[in-house]
């Protein structure tokens, strides 16, 4: 009776010491995911520019970080649980190689956590971290996709368009929206490649590309609205060249099986407005990437 008894006190000792390990870990964490503004990724931003005429009250911000690093930035909706738009700067070095687990974000769950940088959804339950889909989607939510195929994860920041690491870190589904699959796999994907060739022409390409919600269009699981299935995709660019000219395109579609529409920034920053019932055009560029930086 003793020696179980012994046994069972040394197991609880070697319990409490993973779990003070664990959290001493999690305690050296250097920056937060989940921010106040987007200062600290403004990078990818032209000349630090923050989209103006997209928020609504349920916005968080993210710096999306990988492997110790920032990758891109994405303006997150928790009530649709769908981004708004993420932001990224184009490498023109791409080397993909895609994932097949997905990430979710710690900081949604729990704002004060000192995880730093996205996680699987299996590395969060091992930290015992439970309420996770509470703002965000989780892979449930995308697993009920299977019996239909009518949507896929639609990348708004595609892999497509980075090195190896900063593909990794699209794989986030803070990143990704319900997109008619025939959409992603066809006109998108179309899009997104020849979009390739005009970054590569610009010494810094810097790209949004966003989702606008539907109104009763809805993944749902267990007979919840769960995530919002967008209405329609865009796409905006500004190409900075070797002599900092500045240049812009936009694109959108309507997520079904349809084409992508090329337009002019301003057309297209006008369309968001009727979409979004705004009073002003939303501005996704600073000088709407018409300015001309001295050398």
């Amino acid at each position: 009776m003793q020696s179980v008894l012994l046994f069972s006190f040394q197991l609880l000792r070697m319990q409490n010491f993973v779990t003070v390990c664990v959290l001493l870990l999690l305690s050296f964490s250097v920056h937060a995911h989940v921010v106040d503004n987007f200062e600290s990724c403004k990078e990818y931003f032209y000349e630090g520019f923050v989209p103006q005429g997209l928020t609504s009250g349920n916005d968080v911000y993210i710096c999306q970080r990988y492997n110790n690093k920032y990758h891109f930035a994405t303006l997150y909706d928790t009530a649709h649980r769908i981004p708004v738009y993420s932001a990224y700067v184009f490498e023109s070095n791409a080397k993909t190689k895609r994932r097949r687990k997905w990430f979710v974000e710690p900081q949604l769950a729990d704002r004060s956590l000192a995880m730093k940088e996205m996680k699987t959804q299996g590395e969060m339950k091992v930290k015992n971290i439970l309420k996770i889909e509470d703002k965000q989607a989780v892979d449930a939510d995308y697993d009920s996709l299977a019996p239909s195929w009518l949507y896929d994860h639609g990348h708004l920041n595609p892999c497509g368009h980075h090195a190896e690491e900063g593909c990794a870190a699209t794989f986030t589904l803070t990143n990704v929206v319900p997109q008619n699959k025939k959409l992603n796999n066809g006109p998108w994907a179309v899009y997104e490649t020849s979009s390739k060739e005009i970054f590569k022409k610009c010494k810094t390409a810097f790209v949004l590309v966003g989702a606008i919600p539907s109104e009763a269009n809805w993944l749902q699981r267990g007979g919840v609205n769960r995530v919002n299935v967008p209405q329609s995709l865009w796409q905006a660019f500004c190409c900075v060249d070797k002599n900092q000219q500045a240049s812009s395109g936009a694109a959108r579609a309507q997520n079904m099986d349809t084409q992508v529409e090329r337009v002019a920034l301003a057309e297209l920053q006008e369309f968001l407005r009727k979409k979004l019932n705004k009073a002003e055009a939303p501005k996704l560029f600073a000088n709407n990437c018409e300015a001309v930086k001295k050398p």
